[in-house]
């Protein structure tokens, strides 16, 4: 690859990055919103876990026909319209707040505009991770992924703190709002860049339902015959599951163990993902190991022990230093993971089993919040986060299980 080549594509790279990052900073900061109104106006396990539900189980439903999608039909075009999508229902909400009560009633509506949200994600994000490799050669994979985690980890470092800031001067409507400027600002940038060809898009005939369904059958025939993607995605959907109680909850564990403040659920927010992005910058920097699957038995097994310290911590200053760390073990262990789905996934089914994987995010994300929010009621979140981390941590030490999961037909060097 000359100069002229290598400088074109980190150029493209950096563009639809961007572009993603703009439109995931408003996204970011509207669902942190609506979960911590939820946790500041009820204090309940149940309402919280109600709106993660909410927000995740539609993407559940759909991730898999939007990956079919990303496949067939052009990749930036899905994400445009799925950008869109989302947009037209937050500005739907913002216009209807003034005229919705307070309380109960305001919630359920919250609830409907999460449901439609999830749903364009759940058709935005099989296609996003499939453009990547498209766009990136394959020896830099590792790298451009990890480059990628600490570009969203910046924006998620940056959300909390202007949810807090917003929320502690203005409203909930003024911080949709932000939404909607950052959806246009995000689909301006994408519409100035242009995708290489997709290969093996499918055709499109009388009998496209047909083909339609015989493409799903497809994809997961192949998805679950390979030894390696089959593994993937079980261990990513139990990890998800397994995040639940030191991650997704941690604003109701913070709310009930160190103060109700917006400023205390912001620099927990904050500090979790300038973790997520120093683990991007090391895992850009670095490349992780020759061996795929040890860099990420190796995050899992870190990320698993210091959500279990996280737990036991009862000073709010040796909560975020375990948060930071648990941050670069989240990325290290994710980074690892995507790599080798994308190094052994064809390319031609790479939409399908992205949109696969985001079922089972999408799946065991809600189905953790159904299981340990009400939990987090009746039995102590410390609890939960200790036994949830020493799960992750005997998941990862079994090594033998691991050294059964490296890629086979890809390139595994970093």
């Amino acid at each position: 690859m000359d100069d002229k080549q290598c400088a074109d594509w980190r150029r493209r790279v950096l563009l639809f990055l961007t572009s993603q990052c703009i439109t995931l900073f408003g996204s970011t900061l509207v669902q942190m919103a609506l979960v911590w109104y939820a946790a500041m106006e009820t204090a309940s396990g149940g309402w919280v876990a109600a709106f993660s539900v909410c927000a995740y189980l539609p993407q559940f439903l759909i991730s898999f026909l939007g990956g079919v999608w990303a496949d067939r039909s052009p990749r930036k075009a899905l994400i445009m319209g799925a950008d869109l999508l989302i947009a037209l229902a937050t500005l739907a909400m913002v216009l209807a707040i003034p005229h919705i009560s307070p309380g109960t009633p305001l919630l359920f509506g919250l609830l409907g505009m999460s449901v439609i949200r999830s749903l364009g994600a759940g058709v935005q994000t099989p296609a996003v991770n499939a453009v990547i490799p498209q766009l990136v050669p394959e020896e830099h994979l590792m790298r451009c992924n990890g480059l990628n985690a600490a570009m969203q980890s910046m924006v998620n470092f940056a959300a909390p703190a202007a949810a807090g800031a917003v929320f502690a001067v203005s409203s909930l409507r003024t911080t949709l709002m932000i939404d909607l400027v950052t959806a246009v600002m995000g689909n301006l940038l994408l519409a100035c860049l242009t995708l290489p060809g997709q290969r093996n898009m499918g055709r499109r005939t009388i009998g496209e339902k047909k083909d339609f369904r015989l493409e799903m059958k497809k994809g997961i025939k192949y998805t679950f015959s390979d030894r390696l993607l089959r593994k993937l995605l079980l261990l990513y959907g139990i990890l998800t599951f397994c995040c639940v109680p030191a991650g997704y909850l941690s604003g109701l564990f913070v709310r009930r163990e160190f103060g109700g403040t917006y400023w205390y659920l912001t620099a927990a927010e904050v500090v979790g993902f300038a973790g997520m992005t120093a683990g991007g910058i090391v895992m850009g920097v670095w490349g992780g190991l020759k061996r795929r699957e040890l860099t990420f038995a190796a995050g899992l097994f870190a990320f698993g022990l210091l959500g279990a310290g996280m737990g036991l911590s009862g000073n709010f200053a040796l909560y975020l230093g375990l948060m930071f760390c648990y941050g670069i073990a989240l990325t290290m262990a994710q980074t690892a993971l995507t790599t080798m789905v994308q190094e052994q996934a064809e390319p031609s089914m790479q939409g399908r089993v992205f949109g696969l994987m985001g079922t089972m995010y999408a799946g065991f994300l809600p189905l953790g919040m159904a299981v340990f929010g009400p939990l987090a009621d009746v039995i102590s979140l410390r609890r939960l986060m200790v036994g949830a981390g020493l799960a992750l941590v005997a998941i990862a030490a079994a090594a033998g299980f691991f050294r059964k999961i490296r890629p086979t037909s890809q390139s595994g060097g970093a």
